[in-house]
């Protein structure tokens, strides 16, 4: 089965994950659960895969390094692939892209996080574990920038993920290693390219964080993620990348420039079958700025608890705030390659019936273009 086959079937379940490995079948994240489907798949066709999606070059650095990245289109759908070796053989992470770039709102974050890119300089930080929707959260504020302002906007990614439209801004996005060997030298160079906003897919090795403090501390609004599982534990690792005696130093260093944090994880809202980030939000504000100078990271969970006023959000608040929310945004349908995308349809409730009382004609929200022009057919028929 070709790639694209798997992916379009993940599409139609509503997986946002699928994972291949030699000897194993298909396994699609539904909903945050695993569920694995089809026959056990053949070494020899995933190493196909895999030389078809990396190219010679790539292919041949892979078998050196034993995992690689890369990201594609398929049946009108962005993925990122992650290929890496098992003791089975070669195994794919493939990762489901929404189809297009979304904002805060649709994105379902509270509009607080527009905070965030509110500022001209400073940084601000993404968190969460794997698979918590930071690239989705980080191609939202982007999206809310290019949407509101004139900026030049260089992003650093490894690989791409979203790919922006420029409206307002002008979004230069680079790939590593394609454009440039890494991050290092890539936000060296970007310093030199007149960026009003850097993005930093991900802060990985204590170079890159110096890099990125600094470029923050120059002048330029730095947006970048890492992992990490509350705000307190991301300021901590920023800091304890750096060798003991440089500590204070970078702990001053990063109060001067903090915009603020955000940590999140997705939580998945049984009645909506929807899945929504939940948040733990920091903003640099004295008390933060001060508690980080002093190296009291365990303070910082207090330091969001007292600053509601501050727009800061613990956990418990933002779930607070989500259980009293009622206007979700649900994902667009995703539309298969060359169709017209659907346009929503909105259905006041109860639910419309035909002119004839003596059958009802009950019309679903969730119903394709298709079924509603074959639905109208029938209440025609009905009513002549």
């Amino acid at each position: 089965m070709p790639l694209k086959d798997w992916i379009q079937k993940g599409r139609e379940l509503g997986a946002s994950d699928l994972h291949l490995e030699t000897g194993t079948p298909a396994v699609y994240r539904i909903r945050g659960e695993l569920t694995p489907l089809g026959e056990p798949i053949a070494a020899a066709r995933l190493a196909e895969l895999g030389r078809e999606l990396l190219g010679a070059e790539a292919w041949n650095r892979f078998l050196e390094r034993g995992s690689g990245d890369v990201s594609m289109m398929a049946g009108g759908l962005r993925c990122r692939v992650s290929l890496f070796s098992t003791i089975r053989g070669i195994a794919m992470a493939v990762r489901l892209l929404a189809p297009a770039v979304s904002d805060l709102r649709s994105c379902n974050l509270h509009p607080d996080l527009h905070k965030l890119v509110e500022a001209t300089s400073g940084l601000a930080v993404i968190c969460g574990p794997t698979g918590s929707g930071k690239s989705t959260t980080l191609a939202a504020l982007i999206e809310e920038i290019n949407l509101a302002r004139a900026r030049n906007i260089i992003t650093l990614e490894a690989p791409l993920e979203y790919i922006f439209t420029n409206r307002k801004s002008f979004v230069r996005q680079r790939e590593i290693p394609t454009h440039s060997p890494n991050f290092e030298q890539a936000i060296v160079d970007a310093l030199r390219e007149n960026p009003d906003v850097l993005v930093v897919g991900e802060m990985r090795t204590p170079e890159v964080i110096r890099l990125t403090l600094n470029a923050a501390e120059t002048g330029h609004l730095v947006l970048a993620t890492l992992h990490s599982a509350t705000c307190g534990e991301a300021l901590n690792r920023i800091c304890m990348s750096f060798p003991a005696e440089i500590q204070g130093s970078i702990r001053a260093q990063l109060a001067d420039v903090l915009v603020g944090v955000v940590c999140q994880r997705l939580e998945f809202l049984g009645p909506l079958q929807l899945r929504v980030p939940k948040c733990e939000i920091l903003f640099g504000s004295a008390a933060a700025k001060g508690t980080i100078r002093s190296g009291q990271m365990s303070q910082i969970a207090n330091v969001i608890l007292s600053g509601g006023e501050d727009s800061m959000w613990t956990l418990d608040r933002y779930q607070r705030w989500m259980e009293q929310k009622s206007d979700w945004v649900r994902p667009a349908a995703r539309p298969a390659a060359g169709a017209e995308p659907a346009k929503s349809v909105n259905v006041p409730k109860p639910a419309a019936r035909a002119a004839d009382s003596s059958s009802d004609v009950t019309i679903d929200e969730e119903l394709d273009l298709k079924e509603l022009a074959d639905l109208a057919r029938k209440v025609e028929e009905r009513t002549r």
